[in-house]
């Protein structure tokens, strides 16, 4: 196992934003199909002082679709990611601490929300 620890940068409204970690590994793979691996990045809290880690204890089978393709087409490498998401609260004062077998990879964006959040219209049954 390896791990990865992400520093965040402190942010105003650390409310307003949500970080996705994105688990997977570059292979080598065809362009018209969509491939995905197998496998859950679970949280578990530390024991002892209560923050949480995210570990993959095995990366699964890689999967993907089945569409056919010439025997001559190019093959690409490719990031190939877990099918699940992990969306996690944006938090500057603990790191977010991943483990994961060697040789996988662990990336993440950040997604903000709008400034304002938006009225639902009420619809009678």
């Amino acid at each position: 196992m390896t791990r990865h620890v992400i520093r965040l940068p402190k942010r105003e409204n650390e409310s307003d934003v949500k970080v996705e970690l994105i688990v997977g590994k570059t292979v080598r793979t065809d362009t018209a199909n969509h491939y995905f691996f197998a496998g859950n990045l679970s949280p578990e809290t530390i024991p002892g002082w209560g923050f949480e880690r995210y570990i993959l204890p095995k990366l699964g089978p890689m999967g993907g679709t089945l569409m056919a393709v010439p025997a001559d087409a190019p093959r690409v490498d490719q990031f190939v990611s877990l099918s699940s998401e992990t969306i996690v609260r944006y938090n500057s004062r603990v790191p977010l601490v991943v483990y994961v077998p060697a040789g996988v990879e662990v990336r993440y964006r950040f997604w903000r929300a709008e400034a304002t959040a938006r009225i639902a219209p009420a619809e009678l049954p």
